[in-house]
């Protein structure tokens, strides 16, 4: 092809004319995550929720189901621990503001 035929879209057309279009690079596919997971029923009775804390107070948290552990309470974990701290906090015992 000459330089006059790049520019005609009839000359580019014919050098494809045998060739049948790749259809998947034309139409968008639905995308679908690696982590995709299908729709389930979430619970109700509890949320995930995320929270900060200090460094230390994270591992006063581990020793302390650990510890939980090390007496047999094979399921200890994070969340049990502070539920029941919630369980037990008496607010008039609270320190006032600093």
């Amino acid at each position: 092809m000459d330089d006059q035929g790049r520019n005609d879209p009839r000359a580019m057309a014919a050098l494809f004319a045998d060739e049948e279009p790749v259809e998947e690079f034309f139409t968008p596919s639905p995308r679908t995550s690696p982590r995709a997971r299908p729709a389930v029923e979430r619970p109700v009775h509890y949320k995930v929720i995320s929270i900060s804390m200090y460094v230390e107070d994270i591992e006063r948290l581990d020793a302390l189901v650990a510890a939980l552990r090390a007496r047999g309470h094979t399921r200890a974990n994070k969340s049990m621990v502070i539920r029941e701290a919630l369980r037990q906090i008496d607010l008039d015992q609270v320190p006032g503001r600093r």
